[in-house]
């Protein structure tokens, strides 16, 4: 799902927002989510999950295509890890798709 897609099944569940409304809290949030991330702070979201920062020590890759060595520099990357009810509701989600899959063959 795109963030188009988004903000349109969130003004179908939330009739009495203007659509232009939903988007700017949309928004609102992304922008949120990138700063709080930014400034190192680690955000979590009770029953959804957490987001927090994770540093990856410089090393030595290759290039595939000339298998020429190249330096990459320590980094940090966002990780995500899903809370117990997300990873519960995935998986009950999931097994139904398979199960519906398996039967529609």
């Amino acid at each position: 799902m795109i963030r188009s897609e988004f903000i349109t099944v969130l003004a179908l569940h939330q009739r009495h927002l203007a659509p232009e409304d939903i988007d700017l809290a949309v928004k609102a949030l992304i922008n949120l989510l990138r700063e709080t991330l930014a400034a190192g702070e680690r955000i979590e979201v009770r029953g959804f999950g957490s987001f927090e920062l994770r540093r990856y020590e410089p090393r030595v890759a290759r290039n595939p295509k000339t298998g020429e060595s190249v330096t990459l520099p320590a980094r940090y990357r966002v990780h995500f890890k899903p809370g117990k009810e997300l990873r519960e509701r995935v998986d009950a989600g999931m097994a139904d798709n398979a199960y519906n899959g398996a039967a529609n063959d």
